[in-house]
This record gives structure tokens, C-alpha cells and sequence, in this order.
């Protein structure tokens, strides 16, 4: 009889972080391959910011490579054709495959990004693993279509896998972003060529070795790191790519509509920055619980997600009484060890990440702000980077730090005194990813929630989230969605089939 987890030995992660071992060259055609031009980047851990090895520095030329393994993968048929059933098993293959390597992927996960283990072995890997086997059950779901057409004719419509697709990722939930471009992408029976983040490329490549190892042919699934304005933009101006799937800044995403005007007018689908807007009004009965819920979403991963509710709205009749309640729970949020697996806040991603934060930090204090906890670097002595939870009140709808995308665990507080104000707020902002609305009336949850202009909406709770849900937003957060079936209209065409019958 197996021992049940509270009995096993705990692991030593850092023992075990101590003798990894990392292989940073590109996955092409089914292999690891050095890149033409020999070249290398460190691959820096924000936890002591010590190199854990070196990582090829991919270029157009190495982009060439995978694009035209990608193309010849799919145009031969090797699993475009294969029959979706087919298709399904490889897929689901590789899911378990990301789970029977978790404690390798999770530790990967921690070291390059500095997210809490805990929350690598228990969000970051499943989540991966369950949606490559959601689209994998997704496969041989979905049906085609007969247009209600005059009985002289048939027209079917048919969705049939668009060829190449370029996905570009960002460094905050390496393995959970790829998987939202593979699972849906491989379903449908492209190629796929993955430009990981330079500054979190490790889980990506050994993404690529499990699918392999899964089943999936050679040249159908390549991963090339590298800087981003080198192969991340090779990729994105191929005339061979299809299709671009980018998550990352607003910053990039526009250069990511110029690559495809420059090229060949491939489809680009951006999910890009936000600035949530977490809206709490008086007659909400629960003040304690929607503090606890702002202070874990917004300081969940060191405040690095672009779904983070950073502008925390609340009524000037309770803004006292909530603010303090936010202050009492931001010490449950104090940086610590990744790999301690009590902790629940880590490091940020590199040092220039860490100035990027500091420097609003600065900039709201500067403004006027009032940073009523935090504000400060944190484990300073070990060379990581680390910042403490921080929580600014006196903020207005003006300053840099209420408006522009910070990335790091920094909330700022503004006062409304009606409904039209909270409003008019929230959805004063370039970004439209999420929000959250905080009212015990139904008629005002919903009122309100129909003015928000986000692509999801949360009604007394936050961050409550599932596959089956699309994932994406207004404005300048992006076009397209991830996650649901809605993700297969973004890596598939549409063909119509019009046959004339005879009478």
C-alpha cells in the first residue's frame, strides 16, 4: 500500500535545484540542434541572479530552419491528415507526459521565472497538462456545417488547419501560455513554431522533448529561443507563418500588426497588457472577503499577470474600512524563498524587471501617493529580485500608476463617490482585459457589469476561471480569444464547398 502525500519525505527542492542541468539549444525536427550562428545568452535566475546555464541565441536563420520543418510537416501530412481520433491520442499522450514529468517541469518553472514552487507544482503544470488534453478531447468534437441553401445546391463549411502557426509567449506563465497556442493549434492540425521568452525559455524546449517522446512527429512542433527583436520578429515577418499568436505588451503586440503588413498580411492574434479595475460599493456585505480576494489576485505571481485587478475602486463611504483591511492582508504576501514551499510571493522575473517596478514606486510617491504598506525591495542580501507587496491609497485617475501596466505587486486605490463615477473610472483606461464588480444587488452587479468595457467581467469573487471560458479583451488588451472552442477560429479557415445539384 502506497504512503499518502502527508506521510512521503518532503522534497529538497534546493538540493535538487543545486544539480540541475539545462540544455538551451532549439528543438528543430524533432531534435535539440546548435544554432548557426553559435551564439549564447545567460540564462539568469531571479532567485540569487546566478546563470543556470547558457541558452542559444536564435536568429532569422534559425527561424528559417523551424519554419520550413514546420511547412514540410504540414504539407506532407504527417499530422495535418491524420485522422482526428489519431490526432487525440498523440495529444493526449503528451498531457500525461506533462504530468509524469511535474516536479521537473515545476522546478524548471521556479528557477527560470521565480514563482513560489508551490504554485508551479500546483497550478502552473496542471494547468498545462489539462488544456493540451482538453483541445486533445476537443478534437473529434466538433463538426462541420450544411448551409440551409435551396434544394439545387450543398454548401458545406469546413474548418481546415490555416499551416503554419508562430507563438510568441511572455516569461510570467511560460508553460500555461504555450499551452493556451499548442493545445487548440495541434488540434486543429497545424505546425507550430514556439518563440519562448528569452527570459523564461526552459519549460518551452522541454515541452517540445515530451511531445516527441508522445508521439507527435518531427518538424510539427519546433521551439527556438532567443532575443525578441531577432527571432521573436524573424518569426513574426516569415513569409511562410500563417498565423501569429502573441501574448505579451501592448508595446509589441503593435509591432506585431506591422510585421504582418510588411510581410504577408498573416493573421496576428494579440492578447496584450491590463490595468483591472476592482470595483467594491457600499452595500456589499463582505468586506472581508473582497480584501482577501483583491490582496491574492493582485500579489498572486508577484503581481506579473496582465489580468491583475491593480486599480482597486472603491466607495468613499468605505474606503477607510477597506483600505485597512487591505493593509492587514499584505503581510501574508511578503517575498520569500521560491523554493520554500510555504512561500506564496517570489521573485520578479530579472533585475531589469525589478527596476521597471521600483521605478513606479517611485513615480507614484512622487505624484502624491501615499504607499500605506510596502514599497521596498525585499531580500536584498541574496542577489534575488524581490519587492514587497505594495499598496499606494491617494491615487488619481492621472498618474502613471494608475494608468500604465506596472507587472509587479503594486495596487493603487482610488475613490469614487456614485455608481456613475465608478464607472466612468474603471473604463477610463487604453486597457479592457478584466474587472470585478462587488455589490450585493443584483440589478447593480449587472447594470454595472453591461458598462464595463473588459473582455470578462467577475460578479463577488475574481480570478474564478475555467477552460470552457474564452480568455481575452477590449480596446488595447488584444483581439481574439484564448481558451474555449472560440480559440480554434484563430488557427483554423473557413472553406465553403458549393456543389450544384441537378434537379
Amino acid at each position: 500500500m502506497s504512503s499518502s502525500s502527508s506521510t512521503r519525505p518532503s522534497i529538497d527542492w534546493a538540493a535538487r535545484a543545486a544539480a540541475v542541468q539545462i540544455d538551451g539549444r532549439p528543438v528543430i525536427e524533432g531534435r535539440r540542434v546548435d544554432t548557426q550562428s553559435g551564439l549564447q545568452f545567460d540564462c539568469i535566475s531571479p532567485l540569487n541572479g546566478r546563470s543556470l546555464g547558457a541558452v542559444s541565441r536564435g536568429q532569422a536563420a534559425d527561424i528559417d530552419a523551424a519554419v520550413a520543418s514546420a511547412r514540410a510537416a504540414f504539407d506532407d501530412g504527417r499530422w495535418a491528415r491524420r485522422a482526428p481520433a489519431a490526432r487525440k491520442r498523440v495529444l493526449q499522450a503528451f498531457s500525461e507526459k506533462i504530468l509524469a514529468a511535474k516536479e521537473e517541469l515545476a522546478l524548471l518553472e521556479t528557477l527560470d521565472m521565480g514563482k513560489p514552487i508551490q504554485y508551479s507544482l500546483a497550478v502552473d503544470v496542471p494547468s498545462t497538462a489539462r488544456c493540451i488534453a482538453w483541445y486533445a478531447e476537443a478534437i473529434d468534437k466538433i463538426y462541420d456545417e450544411i448551409a440551409p441553401t435551396g434544394p439545387n445546391a450543398l454548401a458545406l463549411i469546413q474548418r481546415e488547419a490555416m499551416g503554419v502557426i508562430g507563438a510568441i509567449v511572455p516569461w510570467n506563465y511560460p508553460m500555461i501560455m504555450a499551452a493556451w497556442k499548442l493545445g487548440p493549434a495541434l488540434a486543429a492540425g497545424n505546425s507550430v513554431v514556439l518563440k519562448p521568452s528569452e527570459k523564461s525559455p526552459l519549460t518551452a524546449l522541454r515541452l517540445a522533448e515530451l511531445a516527441l517522446d508522445a508521439g507527435l512527429p518531427p518538424g510539427v512542433f519546433n521551439v527556438v529561443p532567443g532575443y525578441g527583436h531577432e527571432a521573436g520578429e524573424a518569426l513574426a515577418l516569415h513569409m511562410e507563418v500563417d498565423a501569429v499568436g502573441f501574448t505579451g505588451s501592448t508595446r509589441v503586440g503593435r509591432k506585431m500588426l506591422e510585421y504582418a503588413g510588411r510581410s504577408n498580411l498573416k493573421r496576428v492574434y494579440n492578447e496584450l497588457g491590463g490595468k483591472s479595475a476592482f470595483l467594491v460599493f457600499p452595500d456589499f456585505d463582505d468586506l472581508p472577503r473582497a480584501a482577501k480576494t483583491v490582496a491574492g489576485s493582485m500579489f498572486f505571481n508577484q503581481g506579473e499577470s496582465c489580468n491583475a485587478p491593480s486599480r482597486v475602486l472603491v466607495h468613499d463611504s468605505i474606503a477607510d474600512e477597506f483600505l485597512a483591511l487591505l493593509a492587514a492582508e499584505a503581510p501574508k504576501y511578503q517575498a520569500g524563498d521560491p523554493l520554500d514551499p510555504r512561500t506564496v510571493m517570489g521573485a520578479l522575473v530579472d533585475a531589469g524587471q525589478l527596476g521597471t517596478v521600483m521605478g513606479y514606486i517611485e513615480s507614484g510617491r512622487s505624484e502624491g501617493a501615499r504607499a500605506v504598506v510596502g514599497g521596498e525591495q525585499q531580500r536584498v542580501e541574496t542577489g534575488g529580485y524581490f519587492v514587497a507587496p505594495t499598496i499606494f491609497d491617494g491615487v488619481s485617475p492621472g498618474m502613471k500608476i494608475a494608468r500604465e501596466e506596472i507587472f509587479g505587486p503594486v495596487m493603487s486605490v482610488l475613490r469614487f463617490k456614485d455608481e456613475a463615477e465608478a464607472v466612468r473610472l474603471a473604463n477610463d483606461s487604453p486597457y479592457g482585459l478584466q474587472a470585478s464588480v462587488w455589490s450585493s444587488h443584483i440589478d447593480r452587479a449587472h447594470r454595472v457589469a453591461r458598462a464595463l468595457r473588459a473582455g470578462t467581467v467577475h460578479v463577488n469573487q475574481y480570478d474564478e476561471d475555467d477552460l470552457t471560458v474564452p480568455f481575452g479583451g477590449y480596446k488595447q488588451s488584444g483581439n481574439g480569444r484564448d481558451k474555449s472552442l472560440h480559440a480554434f477560429d484563430k488557427y483554423t479557415e473557413l472553406k465553403t464547398t458549393w456543389l450544384r445539384i441537378n434537379p
